[in-house]
């Protein structure tokens, strides 16, 4: 590490605290922390593979779902693990380069599930308020269309952040990251050199994502609700909002817990630093936990397949 001044200096790698102030507590804390990404992982990789065999699901909510799935499955992987290693052999080293491709795999598929989640809402407005086109408007083609153009954006919304940090703030103030994962705003508050662009960037492209994405959403279930309150019976209404349920449950799963954890790192500065670094990896794991588990309850052919795997795995036994 080449130090100047005796303050800055540039590193090669970074420390990684874990959860500041709950030291005594990490290796308790591995066993939540490490029970909740096994059900995340065997949740997901379950969804993926009751849609691959079950043909009744090859259709676009479920493809979207799918790719939720890899999403989540992404999320968890780029940080529990690394954070267990803290917890269970103290291994908070982190190279700079693999501090910087974590920092984007993290805000790029965030970026990506924010993105899934809107292509959902449109899913669900052209099969509620134009139920005869769905088939021909959400092809399988345009399906992966979409998928991809989520991915796209992602890249291009977060490829400057590492960039930027990589390029613009050499110099840093220390090598320990108070955090459990590289989190740009906790990697950028250590640089010594001037931040103030790489935090408009990072608001701007926050607005851009939590902002925009949730209220067009927003707006697509506004028409959803229109048209379902247009048909002739309470029972109608009810089983077409029921066809929604899952999507909202995920919706909210998501965009709750990161409007939380950003409005603390923002403002809640009285906020105690390991209720923020929890909150923070919570944010991470709740929708890869909970989604599964949604769409599980409220989808009969997943409901169904999931105890036909489980009654032939009682008989093997």
């Amino acid at each position: 590490m080449l130090t100047f001044h005796n303050v800055c200096s540039v590193p090669s790698s970074f420390q990684l605290l874990g959860i500041p102030g709950l030291e005594s507590l990490q290796i308790w804390l591995s066993i939540p922390f490490g029970s909740m990404y096994l059900v995340a992982v065997v949740g997901n990789i379950t969804i993926l593979a009751v849609v691959r065999v079950e043909r009744s699901l090859h259709q676009p909510m479920y493809f979207f779902l799918c790719m939720l799935a890899i999403i989540d499955l992404v999320l968890s992987t780029s940080t529990i693990p690394k954070l267990l290693g803290i917890f269970w052999f103290g291994a908070g080293n982190i190279g700079l380069d693999a501090c910087l491709s974590q920092m984007f795999l993290i805000h790029c598929f965030a970026t990506v599930e924010s993105g899934i989640f809107l292509a959902m809402a449109f899913d669900r407005y052209v099969a509620i308020c134009n139920p005869l086109r769905h088939t021909t408007v959400l092809t399988h083609s345009v399906v992966g269309r979409l998928g991809l153009a989520a991915l796209l954006r992602g890249v291009l919304y977060i490829g400057p952040l590492p960039l930027m940090i990589r390029l613009r703030l050499p110099l840093y103030k220390t090598h320990i990251i108070s955090h459990s994962y590289c989190e740009h705003m906790a990697v950028v508050t250590l640089a010594c050199g001037d931040s103030r662009i790489n935090n408009v960037y990072g608001l701007t492209i926050g607005f851009l994502v939590l902002i925009v994405d949730s209220v067009a959403i927003a707006a697509s279930y506004v028409m959803i609700f229109r048209a379902v309150m247009g048909l002739a019976t309470p029972e109608a209404r009810l089983k077409t909002l029921g066809t929604c349920g899952s999507h909202i449950s995920a919706i909210l799963i998501f965009y709750v817990p990161i409007a939380v954890s950003s409005l603390i790192h923002r403002f809640g500065h009285q906020v105690p630093p390991p209720i923020h670094t929890l909150l923070a990896n919570f944010y991470l794991l709740i929708p890869p936990i909970l989604n599964p588990i949604v769409y599980s309850v409220r989808t009969k052919q997943i409901r169904e397949r999931i105890f036909q795997i489980l009654k032939i795995g009682a008989k093997m036994k």
